[in-house]
């Protein structure tokens, strides 16, 4: 839970430098943002799921 959120927001601190730096337009980052939440209600989700959890256990125990 608590890599989630720390994801979350270094993910959204991201987001906001690259939209501030003009490197990503906004409608871009919506697109790809809809593509993500279809994407996670799709099949995939729990493979998706289990890849950034191993991810996660991987970086963690650098």
């Amino acid at each position: 839970m608590a890599l989630s959120i720390s994801a979350a927001a270094l993910l959204g601190i991201i987001v906001a430098v690259l939209l501030k730096g003009g490197y990503v337009r906004f409608g871009s980052m919506l697109a790809c943002s809809l593509f993500g939440f279809t994407l996670a209600a799709t099949g995939l989700s729990p493979l998706i799921n289990n890849g950034l959890a191993s991810l996660g256990r991987l970086v963690s125990s650098l």
